[in-house]
């Protein structure tokens, strides 16, 4: 009965609901975007042009691998335990991950799933694997180097030794802090141990070079503390890297030095820090000085280093993260680019000394402020040797805040995400303060393609899986207001195939002016216009409107600080924006934070703001058509016309907390207006009439105010009390207005203790108060052929659907398994049923209330292109194999790691079969070339011949390196002889012309 009079009482004679049952209000798990957790490892493959990042485990999860590719290509891999992701590299056709639980886990690209996990025998503290090796080098704890077979999935029998143990036998373990295989020759690694770095030749099986860093007494070294200076110190090593063509190495240290090794003798080439050079020699002078005499500033650590070089892998330059000092107002990356590498050969070592002394240029690669770079990712354009780092056109940095930012290399320019990276690595870059949704017609939105300058892409890899095609004439467009001041605009779909799948950017910091405070507050969109209004807390209302730029390729941009009102903000527009969202008037009411913001679909817009001041613009124009306070309201209403006095509301601080525009009649009026309804912090809704003038404008008019609910409004819902479609102002219906159009129209109010559905103005009608759990979120949403419902998000952790009118409940899920609780104020329930909340502190879910408990289903896009060719691995150069250097390749170090009785790898299996059926096709085949020794051969015969030939080579490979160590030292002592005769004949022919012989 109490539902039936609800009915009644609201004026509403149809059950709007009649066609819903509880088996229909079930949750689909549509989509996720954005990152689940911080950001812990990243990793590029320029082969492939794929970007994976690892993140940490959070309270609720385990750290996920993303793995991510062109437009929105997307592979989420999971973690076999609840770990966090602390290393991440790709290797040729797999990506090797270890986690916090010291696993190592293997995933397949092709198949985008799990391989195999594996716990090593210690803790790992370094990997180094290469894409021409089926093998993996893990870096233990104990200084122990093993070998893990990535094709076999085993532990290889290959070992190296703790060099430092056997060096100095009472010293404490060393543990192996870094590893790299030499950028020419896969035979030779670097292996930076905390003590000191060293050269382990595979082909020797010995170490070959130790390098230990230590400064004597009065060397200041990268410490500022002048009390130590005094002292003999060996700073701890963090980093160790090749230079690109193999002829130095470089070491990083606890101290924040640079330390640059030359391989064949073992000595200091510069000990430098970012600011010194020549840190190693007694005498030297530091300039780390503090912000006040007689004080040092402290230095930070080196995170990252990397020895990047052109496409001429002499021209160099070095990439640090870290060790600048924590004085210096600019942070960022600092590079070193030092140019063409002096000829070894040829070069003194004074040359030597200045090329790493005095670089050509340093250059600071910002970033934003109050964060500081922990780790780096460069971007290749091609090879992915050289430590990724050979050429690359781009840097990705990890902020300590978790954040990401993308620099352009080497110029250090801001590269905006946007159609670059994928949409959910925009959620981190930087964060995003708020969300706000739109639903835009089709036609509009597959319009509203951005013409923007920009450079090459730097994901081009990946395909993606088709999907079903649905037909919505609404897309989902949802509005992301970052911390930079950018907000950004795309589609996340029906669960449906997405036609337009750009990325939209809407720069409000250049739109207002200015770099900094600028914090938004509210958003809204037309969805028939596609203009947008945003608020900001400065009390700044920026306006865009869709169009061409007409100041394109020119930076035209005027401000006018100290102008009050609208403003002309057209001039601001970004240079490199052809066709977009382009900024048209700034609202400057100086009347406190934005915190209410309507954009209708036409022309018109109501903000609010938090001294309690209503502004309505008209935009056709544009202008100011009403200026007003909710103050005045309770002047201009009468006394006991409202349910509490209106003493009570004046002691109180109130504000517009929500604005909805709607076409209807209202109680007093036999025909229908175009209305604004403004909701309060208080629990007030007035109710302000748009009338036509005369003269071709529109006027304000203030009809009334009443008291909807004892708390905050939260939605504000115009209905259609006939048909329970909205009634709100689009532009058909305000068309229909002149010839008479009556709109029987009722308005639901929700807020957090319950809902009223009433007939503007009075507050007379029906309402329900919520059982015992408060209202987050509330919206009124169509299932297609069945009717309306009112659908909210309640604090217990559920979704709930009630009817309309009588408000009754009609189902209820949990949500909380999925979305954040906490959050519930800021998730967005669509007319579609869908429920866009965030379920991570970066993350958001789809979900869909009318489905079917569909869980979400693993992506089905593929991330492997097999006809992507691995290019061959950098070798030596002629002179350094005429010197004598030991060579091999990485077939033959497979053959050192693996044991020679190792069966074929995969891909030697797939190569031989790929051979064969070569040599059918060109008709060379092998029964064809050998009738009668090879014909009854089989295929593991054929395969065990092979290896038996592959051993037999690489013997001949040793006999003749031996052979040419041979004939190079007889080359040099020839080369010693001649040289010394020439030197007695020269010494001879002087002391005979002196004499006159």
């Amino acid at each position: 009965m109490a539902h039936f009079l609800r009915g009644k009482q609201a004026g509403m004679q149809n059950d709007l609901s009649a066609g819903f049952y509880p088996e229909l209000f079930c949750l689909d798990d549509i989509a996720r975007y954005g990152i689940n957790s911080q950001i812990q490892a990243i990793a590029y493959d320029p082969v492939q042009s794929l970007l994976a990042v690892g993140t940490s485990e959070s309270l609720h999860e385990s750290g996920q691998i993303y793995i991510f590719g062109q437009k929105r290509v997307c592979v989420t891999l999971h973690l076999p335990r609840k770990a966090s992701v602390r290393v991440l590299q790709f290797c040729a056709d797999k990506i090797l991950s270890i986690d916090s639980k010291n696993e190592v886990v293997i995933f397949s690209l092709p198949l985008g799933k799990l391989i195999t996990a594996y716990s090593p025998p210690g803790f790992v503290t370094a990997l180094v694997t290469d894409p021409t090796l089926d093998f993996a080098l893990l870096g233990l704890q104990n200084g122990d180097i093993i070998a893990y077979d990535i094709d076999r999935e085993m532990q290889a029998p290959f070992k190296i030794a703790n060099y430092w143990k056997d060096k100095s036998p009472k010293s404490r373990a060393s543990a192996v802090v870094a590893m790299a295989l030499h950028p020419r020759d896969v035979g030779a690694l670097l292996i930076g141990y905390a003590e000191g770095a060293v050269l382990y030749s595979f082909k020797q099986a010995k170490h070959t070079k130790s390098f230990q860093y230590e400064l004597p007494a009065g060397a200041p070294g990268g410490d500022s503390d002048p009390s130590s200076v005094n002292v003999v110190r060996r700073p701890k090593l963090s980093q160790a890297v090749w230079h690109p063509n193999g002829t130095f190495i470089l070491t990083g240290h606890e101290d924040s030095s640079l330390v640059i090794w030359d391989i064949n003798d073992g000595r200091i080439v510069m000990a430098r820090t970012l600011t010194d050079s020549n840190v190693h020699r007694p005498g030297t002078g530091s300039s780390s000085f503090g912000a006040s005499p007689g004080t040092f500033s402290l230095k930070e650590p080196l995170f990252r280093v990397a020895w990047c070089c052109k496409q001429n892998a002499d021209d160099t330059g070095i990439l640090i993260a870290g060790g600048s000092p924590t004085t210096m107002p600019t942070k960022g990356l600092t590079f070193l680019e030092l140019g063409p590498t002096p000829n070894y050969t040829t070069s003194s070592w004074q040359i030597l000394s200045s090329h790493f002394e005095s670089p050509k240029r340093q250059r600071i690669l910002p970033t934003p402020p109050m964060a500081e770079v922990i780790d780096f990712c460069p971007i290749p354009r091609t090879s992915p040797y050289y430590s990724g780092s050979h050429d690359p056109i781009a840097v990705i940095a990890i902020l300590s805040s978790g954040e990401i930012v993308t620099l352009s290399f080497p110029s250090g320019h801001p590269i905006s995400p946007t159609n670059q990276l994928h949409i959910s690595l925009c959620f981190v870059h930087p964060f995003i303060n708020r969300i706000e949704h739109s639903l835009i017609e089709r036609t509009r939105w597959l319009g509203m393609t951005e013409k923007r300058s920009s450079g090459p892409l730097i994901l081009k890899g990946g395909a993606e899986a088709q999907r079903t095609l649905k037909r919505y004439e609404s897309r989902n467009v949802l509005l992301s207001a970052h911390a930079d001041g950018t907000i950004r605009l795309f589609d996340v779909g029906h669960n449906d195939e997405i036609e337009n799948e750009d990325i939209l950017q809407v720069d409000v910091a250049r739109a207002v002016g200015r770099l900094t405070d600028v914090e938004i507050t509210q958003m809204s969109m037309a969805g028939a216009t596609g203009e947008l209004a945003v608020g900001m807390k400065s009390g700044e209302v920026a306006i865009f409107r869709w169009g061409r730029n007409m100041s394109c390729g020119r930076d035209s941009s005027v401000i006018n600080e100290g102008a009050l009102g609208l403003v002309d903000i057209s001039l601001r527009s970004d240079p490199g924006l052809r066709e977009g969202l382009l900024p048209l008037t700034l609202l400057d009411h100086r009347q406190g934070s934005v915190t209410a913001v309507k954009m209708s679909d036409i022309g018109f817009v109501a903000v609010g703001f938090h001294t309690g001041s209503i502004a309505v613009v008209d935009l056709r124009v544009p202008i100011v058509i009403y200026d007003a306070t909710v103050i005045d309201f309770t002047k201009h209403q009468k006394s006991g016309s409202i349910r509490r006095s209106n003493s009570h509301y004046q002691s109180k601080s109130e504000w517009p907390a929500t604005m909805q525009f709607g076409v209807l009649s209202l109680e007093e009026d036999d025909y229908s207006s175009i209305l604004l309804f403004v909701g309060t912090n208080l629990g007030r809704v007035a109710t302000l009439k748009l009338l036509p003038q005369s003269q071709g404008g529109y006027s304000v008019q203030f009809v009334g105010i009443s008291a909807a609910h004892d708390a905050r409004i939260l939605s504000l819902l115009p209905l259609n009390a006939d048909t329970g479609a909205s009634a709100s102002a689009t532009q058909s219906v305000v068309a229909q207005l002149r010839n008479g159009y009556k709109v029987n129209g009722v308005l639901l109010v929700v807020c957090p203790t319950g809902a009223r559905i009433f007939k503007p103005v009075s507050a007379k009608g029906a309402q329900k108060a919520w059982d015992d759990v408060f209202c987050d979120a509330a919206a009124v949403v169509k299932f297609p052929d069945r009717g309306y419902a009112l659908v909210g998000l309640f604090g217990d952790g559920s979704a709930r659907a009630y009817s309309i009118p009588s408000l009754k409940e009609i189902g209820k899920v949990k949500v909380n398994d999925t979305l954040d609780t906490k959050r519930f104020s800021e998730a967005i329930i669509t007319e579609t049923g869908d429920i866009i909340g965030w379920s991570g502190p970066s993350q958001i879910a789809v979900l869909n209330v009318w489905g079917t408990g569909q869980q979400l289903v693993k992506s089905q896009d593929k991330l492997f292109n097999p006809d992507a060719i691995l290019p061959p691995r950098p070798t030596i150069s002629n002179l350094q194999w005429l010197s004598g250097t030991q060579f091999i390749s990485p077939t033959d170090l497979e053959i050192l790691i693996g044991g020679p009785d190792r069966p074929p790898s995969r891909r030697m299996i797939e190569q031989s079969r790929a051979d064969e059926q070569q040599r059918k096709l060109d008709g060379r085949s092998a029964a064809a070339a050998t009738p009668s020794a090879n014909q009854d051969e089989g295929y593991w015969a054929y395969m065990q011949r092979q290896m038996n030939e592959r051993t037999q080579k690489l013997g001949i490979v040793g006999d003749s390196m031996d052979k040419l160590e041979e004939n190079s030292s007889g080359w040099a002592e020839d080369v010693s002889k001649f040289v010394s005769n020439q030197k007695r004949k020269a010494v001879m022919g002087a002391v005979k012309g002196r004499f006159g012989f």
